[in-house]
């Protein structure tokens, strides 16, 4: 499954010498293909955002000064809570018409 989103991030890891995140990309992207037959390609793409975001954080807070990782983190926090809204579960409407 190709998320562009994802293939910046490994190639922006690459550049900034991150090999060992690398390795847990491509072993969390292959881990998740295998699930997507049986959950959806939306539900997995927005679980590997999920697991982006997450890197992308901590990345900031390593590279504090490196415009790329922030550009990177807000795109895909957007992408994230975009697909995100589409999951949740609306709340039940408790106390509408207490007759």
């Amino acid at each position: 499954m190709k998320v562009g989103e994802i293939e910046e991030l490994r190639a922006l890891c690459e550049e900034l010498g991150e090999t060992a995140i690398v390795a847990r990309i491509d072993s969390f992207v292959k881990l998740n293909e295998g699930l997507e037959s049986k959950r959806g390609k939306e539900f997995i793409e927005l679980s590997l955002l999920g697991f982006a975001e997450g890197l992308l954080v901590s990345l900031r807070r390593k590279y504090p000064e490196n415009e790329k990782v922030s550009e990177l983190l807000k795109r895909v926090s957007e992408r994230r809570a975009e697909l995100d809204e589409r999951f949740r579960k609306p709340k039940p409407p408790l106390f509408e018409n207490p007759e």
